[in-house]
């Protein structure tokens, strides 16, 4: 089975950062044995398919076990975090909890609100107005803190580039082609990158748009640790690239290029790093529609 052709945008914490009773658990959860960055997207699917198999099936991830519960994590150390000399990262070991239960509670209530009446009594176990109510329960717990990873489905929104460093690509190969492309950044640096570029984007364009998910962003990365790390990871998309795609994909210098172009008033420079883009992430994105 391939892996879910999901992009990532993930936060890893300084596990001393945590309250108490969530360190102990992420400790145990570290202890056990972490996810591989590389792994992540498959585990996602293997726990989610495991609640659909159970008799009756689970609404939602975890749902026996106790509030707070942390059995998945991805780790990293602070010497695998590339930072400027402002920025201050760690001390390691820093954690990235799956939190899925809390995602996938997420996704149902958006999955509810968007689609049709058969869609939804075909996909659902239970009734929808229970779904709802069991889902939105759930997202209500995360009120005091933040799920660690987000996600995008066949494509990478072009404004959590502008959070890394161009030049720290990180392209990993294997047996069939490429494996991994990811970036890693101090928090300090991504907090900077998406707040210069929300003020560009809001004098240049306006509040809506890709502004908008800069604001969003910029206000997620808030409410982590100040010496976090973030990573953007091409996940499961890298299944749809060939070697080409990947030596051809300038993505990170093309969407910094349009916020320096925004900010000296150079529209023909946006218009054309615009057109680039979209030519490269439309031919993933349309493969969804054919899917």
């Amino acid at each position: 089975m391939p892996e879910p052709f999901v992009a990532y945008l993930r936060v890893y914490e300084p596990l001393s950062s945590f309250e108490s009773s969530v360190r102990e658990q992420l400790s145990g959860a570290v202890e056990r044995g972490p996810v591989q960055q590389s792994r992540a997207g498959l585990r996602e699917q293997d726990v989610w398919l495991r609640t659909q198999l159970t008799a009756p099936p689970q609404l939602l991830p975890g749902e026996n076990r106790r509030r707070g519960s942390a059995d998945d994590v991805l780790v990293l150390s602070p010497e695998q975090v590339p930072s400027g000399p402002a920025a201050t990262v760690g001390p390691g070991p820093l954690v990235c909890p799956l939190d899925l239960r809390g995602r996938c509670a997420a996704a149902l209530v958006g999955f509810l609100g968007d689609a049709d009446v058969p869609l939804r009594t075909a996909a659902l176990s239970v009734d929808a107005d229970h779904a709802r109510a069991q889902a939105s329960s759930v997202v209500s717990e995360l009120s005091d803190g933040a799920v660690h990873v987000l996600s995008s489905t066949w494509t990478v929104p072009l404004p959590w580039f502008v959070l890394v460093d161009p030049q720290e690509r990180e392209v990993v190969a294997g047996e069939r082609g490429t494996d991994r492309v990811s970036w890693r950044v101090a928090m300090a640096d991504a907090r900077r990158r998406v707040t210069r570029a929300h003020a560009v984007g809001k004098q240049s364009i306006g509040e809506d748009g890709p502004t908008k998910i800069l604001r969003e962003t910029g206000r997620w990365l808030e409410r982590f640790h100040p010496h976090s790390a973030v990573e953007l990871d091409y996940g499961g998309l890298v299944q749809l690239m060939s070697e080409s795609d990947v030596e051809a994909d300038t993505s990170a210098e093309d969407v910094h290029a349009i916020v320096d172009a925004m900010e000296t008033g150079d529209p023909d420079e946006v218009s054309a790093r615009y057109e680039g883009l979209r030519d490269f992430w439309g031919e993933f994105a349309a493969r969804e529609r054919h899917n």
